[in-house]
């Protein structure tokens, strides 16, 4: 088993460590205490495609489904129609910046209380006091958070 294990690639280990376990315990695969990482939808708004690609490689080697979202307009349009469980959110965006797109989805009954997680390069003080007094739950700095870093952490957003 140890062999089976040394040839694997690491971002598949997780989810080899899941299904050994489901496995152990005899347990149906499709049984989870918590939602399973494929039962999460996650929208990430970002307009540089490298940058979200990046973030939703790693997203999605983790079980998690992922929409890219280029401009604030399309991220409206992706929330009422995917109704995600998280937002990942840029402010600097075209179209419709991210804290203004916040705004919106605090204003609509069907996204008031989506999970929104602010996720840019840009930390000036009122921008950071804007989107947190919006209701969002975090503001990350890209530069400083690993697409593993933020795949992490998603299960304590997740949890409130």
């Amino acid at each position: 088993m140890e062999r089976i294990r040394s040839l694997i690639q690491p971002q598949f280990l997780s989810q080899w460590h899941r299904l050994s376990v489901a496995r152990n315990k005899e347990w149906e695969l499709s049984q989870h205490a918590d939602p399973a990482p494929d039962d999460v939808r996650i929208l990430f708004v970002e307009d540089d495609a490298l940058v979200a690609q990046m973030y939703r490689l790693k997203l999605e080697l983790d079980g998690y489904s992922v929409e890219i979202a280029g401009d604030g307009i399309v991220a409206l349009e992706k929330a009422r129609s995917m109704r995600p469980d998280i937002i990942f959110l840029d402010i600097r965006l075209p179209k419709l910046d991210g804290l203004s797109v916040l705004e919106r989805l605090r204003a609509d009954p069907d996204t008031l209380h989506t999970p929104v997680v602010i996720l840019s390069n840009w930390n000036e003080k009122e921008l950071v006091e804007r989107g947190i007094k919006l209701g969002a739950l975090d503001h990350l700095i890209k530069s400083q958070t690993t697409p593993a870093r933020l795949s992490q952490r998603l299960a304590g957003w997740l949890k409130g």
